[in-house]
């Protein structure tokens, strides 16, 4: 239901630059929707729980769709977004993609063997999305805090389908790192339980 309220929007130039005032609407959607997810999280236990349920190895899995950020350098090489956000938030997304593969296949053998190795790559995933967000925000046309002047800037990211990306994807990914955090931390306390029980 949210994607199609966000395409509606976009296919009535809800989210163009200078649409919403001096703030470009995609943050209004990324925001709105973050709010909503992680409100669930922290409000409501069933879907919590729900999340909680899903196998830390699929959690891990989810992140290789985020190899797609190979289009962010292909939009940047024909000339609709500009760096540094392209290039940072392509190449970030393909890194964070690409070390999902092996450490699933890690998880899936045992989590609790490796816990540092996967939550240093869950902070980079996370991080790499907030800098992302920032540096888009940063490149927005039509603003007046906009530092990245340079080409376009992220204005292709205000149409169908890129504008899926920060009003969807990113709230989404953020909420899936979320979940692996509280996995991961409760990975470490079960041993500590153990041992007090012991």
């Amino acid at each position: 239901m949210w994607g199609g309220i966000i395409v509606t929007i976009a296919a009535l130039g809800g989210f163009a630059p200078g649409a919403a005032g001096p703030v470009p609407a995609p943050v209004f959607a990324f925001a709105a929707f973050l709010a909503l997810l992680f409100g669930g999280w922290f409000l409501l236990p069933r879907f919590r729980s729900a999340l909680l349920s899903v196998p830390l190895p699929a959690l891990i899995g989810l992140n290789t769709a985020r190899l797609g950020g190979v289009f962010f350098l292909i939009l940047a090489a024909d000339g609709r977004l500009s760096a540094p956000f392209a290039p940072i938030a392509g190449a970030g997304d393909m890194i964070v993609a690409a070390l999902a593969i092996p450490l699933a296949v890690m998880a899936a053998g045992g989590a609790d063997e490796h816990p540092a190795w996967l939550g240093i790559w869950n902070g980079l995933g996370a991080l790499d999305l907030i800098v992302a967000v920032s540096l888009g925000l940063l490149s927005a046309p039509g603003t007046p805090f906009r530092v990245f002047t340079a080409g376009p800037g992220t204005v292709a990211m205000t149409a169908v389908p890129w504008i899926m990306v920060p009003a969807l994807l990113v709230p989404l990914y953020l909420l899936i790192h979320l979940t692996i955090a509280a996995k991961l931390r409760s990975l470490q306390r079960t041993p500590q339980a153990v041992a007090l029980a012991g």
